[in-house]
């Protein structure tokens, strides 16, 4: 856990930084041994203990995109915020590079909650998290096995486990999922051989063909685009290819009706991935004691990521509303 990490001092994310909020690098460790690197944010004047929210995500961005800005916007609103780095990315430690997990994600989260737990002049009592794309869906199961969490955001959802063993829309038939699970197992052979870990590839470079699929072409204009952030795992090589054997066998949100704190989940209704989030909310609620405190908000005419970083879509009002209502 106390490893030399490479931390960058100056300021170098895809945002402004904001005048009303402080802000710092720190690091915490989760109970596999990794070192996690996060940005820190607090509003400039307040008085007492703070409500404290944990933020991570996209699934293969880094804390210096989006949901760094999402951090900075909750702490703007009177809140202690963290937004971390993953094991295995960003700042964070992890070797091979570029590797997920449900499992260790999953405690990645709650390493964060453990470290925001601590703080002096945080409200333990009152303690969120905000998990975006595929860190949405993560939340979800973070906050099916970590009863601290007081309400839980989900912006914009990936299920990973879902899209890694199902395909995009349900596409893969069991031929095609066993061909899958072959060829990753080959390459399993071959990074051993190698030494090495072949990555999977991040977002095309632009300008994308046109014949492309709008969420694609979508993707790109963020990460190779506006938001381009050397240490992003979509704005470059992408993740570690044999990640997703993880995913393929480790099924999410299997137990999420026990939820019984706060769940919001927020989606775009134009949003290619819109599906994922309706599916987790019917059933995180079907069959559930725990109703009355689950919303599900689709906004209209809104795409995956003009949650990531459009601020006349994100509804940070809605989100600061049900985690106040809610801790």
């Amino acid at each position: 856990m106390n490893e030399d990490l490479k931390i960058t001092n100056e300021w170098d994310k895809t945002f402004k930084l904001s005048e009303k909020v402080n802000h710092k690098k720190v690091t915490f460790h989760t109970r596999f041994g990794f070192t996690l690197v996060a940005d820190q944010y607090e509003p400039k004047n307040y008085e007492g203990k703070l409500p404290a929210i944990s933020v991570c995500g996209p699934f293969g961005a880094v804390k210096e995109q989006c949901s760094g800005l999402y951090a900075m916007k909750m702490a703007e609103r009177g809140f202690l915020t963290i937004a971390f780095d993953p094991s295995f990315t960003g700042e964070s430690s992890g070797t091979p590079r570029y590797v997920a997990s449900p499992d260790i994600n999953t405690e990645d989260f709650q390493a964060s909650i453990d470290y925001l737990s601590t703080l002096e002049n945080v409200d333990s009592e009152k303690i969120s998290i905000i998990g975006i794309c595929g860190w949405g869906g993560l939340a979800l199961n973070v906050a099916s096995i970590d009863t601290r969490i007081k309400a839980t955001i989900s912006s914009t959802m990936y299920n990973m486990s879902k899209v890694n063993h199902d395909g995009y829309f349900n596409s893969n038939t069991e031929d095609s999922l066993y061909e899958l699970k072959e060829n990753l197992n080959k390459q399993r052979i071959e990074d051993y051989k190698n030494n090495d870990y072949k990555l999977g590839g991040g977002c095309l470079e632009l300008p994308v063909p046109e014949d492309s699929p709008f969420f694609v072409k979508d993707y790109s204009e963020y990460y190779k685009g506006r938001a381009y952030h050397e240490r992003s795992l979509n704005s470059n090589g992408g993740w570690n290819m044999t990640s997703a054997l993880s995913f393929i066998n480790t099924p999410q949100h299997t137990f999420s009706k026990e939820i019984r704190n706060a769940v919001l989940i927020i989606h775009g209704e134009k949003a290619h991935s819109c599906y994922f989030s309706k599916e987790a909310y019917e059933d995180m609620v079907k069959d559930s004691k725990y109703t009355d405190n689950k919303e599900i908000m689709i906004i209209p005419g809104a795409v995956h990521t003009d949650l990531y970083d459009n601020l006349e879509v994100i509804p940070f009002d809605k989100i600061e509303d049900f985690i106040r209502k809610n801790i």
